[in-house]
């Protein structure tokens, strides 16, 4: 027996709590973002984070992303892939691998 997806599980979980009808696109990008301060206030005032209030904070983070990614249609490993090879396309890994330099700053 398959385990069901982390986007049928989602699904689930707010189906059974009637919470979609506060998932608007904006309501999620600002929880989104609001999710990624909590996440980033893990490490405030050092790089030694609890891992457990990590964990949380991503969990958190990652999960806004999906309801929003299912609120918008869009599949989460399509868009990523696209990006990546847009991406790819801006930072050869000749040109780019071991920098952080900016696309259109890169040496020839």
């Amino acid at each position: 027996m398959m385990n069901p997806s982390v986007i049928e599980t989602l699904r689930g979980f707010m189906d059974e709590r009637d919470w979609g009808q506060f998932h608007t696109p904006e309501n999620l990008a600002k929880s989104i973002v609001i999710e990624a301060g909590e996440l980033l206030e893990c490490f405030q005032w050092n790089a030694d984070a609890d891992p457990t209030s990590v964990r949380g904070e991503l969990a958190d983070v990652l999960t806004y992303c999906y309801l929003l990614a299912e609120r918008l249609d869009l599949d989460v490993d399509e868009i990523v892939l696209e990006k990546l090879a847009l991406t790819g396309s801006k930072y050869p890994a000749d040109r780019a691998r071991g920098r952080s330099t900016k696309y259109d700053q890169l040496p020839d």
